[in-house]
């Protein structure tokens, strides 16, 4: 049994086993990700390429996405996925017309919800029941008036 010599003010790092593996340089990158949809028939080494942006021209991701609509259907788009950057919110939804719809919504929607927290008028215009169905009203009759002109 070995005697362990220690000094005041050190700490004690037990080493664990299995540190085989050493940990990447710096200056390296490790990408580990499938790509593309479908599995290739005959994996293959692709030498050569030094930075994501090779990888993703020699691979040229994309994904086919299913989305649900308000009415129940689906619509299908494609994704393409040219940088690292297309992966976020922004990027995604720049590429599909459904989800910058979706978006638009949002917005709309958060601006209305803004104003019916702040705008004080509109808050007695709400609370009282007739000034409150008469909005409604013009608001319809304005709904149908947009759609007439179409």
């Amino acid at each position: 049994m070995a005697v362990e010599k220690y000094s005041i003010g050190g700490t004690v790092q037990e080493t664990e086993a299995f540190e085989a593996f050493a940990d990447i340089p710096q200056n390296r990158v490790l990408l580990a990700e499938k790509l593309t949809a479908d599995s290739p028939v005959k994996p293959a080494i692709v030498y050569g390429l030094t930075n994501a942006e090779q990888v993703f021209e020699h691979f040229k991701p994309k994904v086919e996405m299913d989305f649900e609509t308000e009415e129940g259907s689906t619509k299908k788009e494609t994704l393409h996925f040219s940088n690292l950057g297309d992966f976020g919110v922004k990027g995604i939804t720049a590429q599909s017309s459904f989800l910058g719809d979706l978006n638009l919504k949002k917005e709309q929607y958060q601006k209305i919800i803004k104003q019916l927290k702040t705008n004080k008028l509109l808050k007695q215009v709400l609370g009282n029941p007739e000034t409150k169905e008469a909005l409604i009203t013009s608001l319809n009759a304005l709904i149908k008036e947009l759609g007439a002109n179409k």
